[in-house]
């Protein structure tokens, strides 16, 4: 059975300073499903991302989250439809994680017990005994756990994912893939915009290749399978090295 749609980008144009750093940009990611979108430095994915959070205007074609809504028609809305991991999630050094989540899940008007809390950490697997030390002790890998588990506790099906594994060591990447693959298999639709071949081809089920502002290629996983890390490289050495 077919996931619904539930983020996508319809001939995306964006224009800054009199350039346009986006050309004509169309993907859709449904719900069970995490979507790559892999390109180097200025080639446009944190723009892309941009557009869809509403931060910047489209000069041209449109951004839908959730079937039908257009972003721009109704930013708040589309907003309070995902959940947004930056590179460098943003949290109060001097909380722990329980205050952490219970202060952020306030500020969005969602209410949760504290089992709820509990279990979305346990979820995350952030150790029980760090859960009540003061964030400014954890590594980059127990923050992104908390900010995971925030999204989870939210309750959005949409994730927005900005270069997640940016400074983690490899065990913390193979944690946040498997968990970021558990919450596609139970529905959410992830955009993941990343520089990562490697990372990219293990946890993604459809890449997409900018380059430029344009999408040149797009490639899927098989049944069952992985995308092909040495198909992907070829190809993203040869566009981003003409």
């Amino acid at each position: 059975m077919a996931h619904q749609v539930k983020l996508a980008a319809e001939q995306l144009r964006v224009l800054r300073g009199g350039r346009e750093v986006l050309s004509g940009v169309s993907f859709e990611v449904a719900g069970g499903e995490v979507y790559g979108l892999l390109g180097g430095n200025g080639a446009g994915k944190s723009t892309t991302l941009s557009t869809f959070l509403g931060f910047l205007p489209v000069s041209g074609g449109r951004v839908i989250i959730v079937n039908t809504r257009d972003v721009g028609s109704d930013v708040a809305a589309a907003r309070r439809a995902m959940a947004y991991l930056p590179e460098a999630a943003a949290m109060y050094e001097h909380l722990d994680a329980r205050e952490n989540l219970q202060y952020f899940l306030r500020l969005a008007g969602v209410v949760r017990g504290e089992s709820e809390i509990d279990a979305a950490l346990d979820r995350v697997s952030l150790a029980g005994d760090a859960r009540g030390l003061k964030l400014r002790g954890y590594s980059k890998g127990m923050r992104q756990k908390v900010a995971i588990a925030l999204a989870i506790l939210r309750d959005t099906n949409i994730l927005l994912l900005d270069e997640p594994t940016s400074g983690l060591d490899p065990t913390a990447i193979d944690e946040f893939h498997d968990l970021v693959r558990g919450l596609a298999d139970a529905g959410k639709a992830i955009l993941m915009v990343t520089h990562d071949v490697y990372g990219a081809c293990q946890v993604a089920d459809r890449i997409g290749l900018l380059r430029g502002g344009k999408l040149v290629d797009q490639f899927a996983a098989p049944a069952g399978g992985r995308i092909q890390t040495e198909t992907v490289h070829r190809a993203f050495s040869a566009k981003t090295n003409p």
